[in-house]
């Protein structure tokens, strides 16, 4: 039977190692998904999730249940972001990065379907979804990422960000903004990317 998250913090809170590690194990994926996507660079998402996964355990006695565990998670990964964002802590190594997060759910679409034209359409806009959304500032693309990725209210995020609700309003318009100008059926993107896909 699977222990709840409330068991794992009680066990985790007396010091129990390994019930940190099954709640580790519970919100790994999710935390280094968004790291992945925010940073744009394997290593810096990995730095960074170690980054909270170590401020989250040295913080765990002061979590007091009046929200989940991976909302007060979550909040713990955003701090990190924007600290690190403001030290200029992510690297820098050319434009060759994409979402990789998104490369992987595009090559499990693959494996788990046919390789139709379809299919194939589907992997290519994951990646390009990936390069556009490396084409936002770090501000639109953590303001997005937490409205659209992780369904947060506006508030929400402003609260989060430490900014006004109209702030993120305009980041997150911005963001769709140059999205749809990326991805829109009418830019060439669209139109190679139907070709290739029916190529093969």
């Amino acid at each position: 039977m699977t222990e709840s998250d409330t068991d794992l913090i009680r066990r985790a809170q007396a010091n129990d190692i390994d019930a940190f590690c099954l709640l580790a194990e519970r919100y790994a994926r999710r935390i280094h998904g968004l790291a992945l996507h925010y940073c744009r660079n394997a290593q810096d998402a990995e730095d960074l999730s170690q980054e909270v996964w170590l401020k989250a355990y040295q913080a765990l006695a002061s979590f007091r249940s009046d929200s989940s565990f991976y909302t007060w998670l979550r909040r713990i990964t955003i701090n990190a972001f924007l600290n690190h964002r403001r030290s200029g802590f992510f690297r820098r190594r050319g434009q060759t990065t994409v979402v990789q997060l998104l490369q992987i759910d595009a090559d499990e679409l693959l494996e788990s379907q046919s390789a139709s034209p379809e299919n194939i359409y589907n992997k290519l806009l994951l990646e390009n979804v990936g390069k556009a959304l490396a084409e936002l500032t770090p501000s639109q693309r953590l303001a997005f990422l937490l409205r659209h990725y992780e369904g947060m209210s506006y508030d929400e995020i402003a609260n989060a960000m430490n900014c006004s609700p109209g702030t993120v309003k305009k980041g997150v318009s911005r963001a769709i903004g140059k999205l749809r100008a990326k991805l829109s059926p009418d830019s060439n993107t669209a139109e190679a990317l139907t070709t290739l896909a029916n190529e093969y």
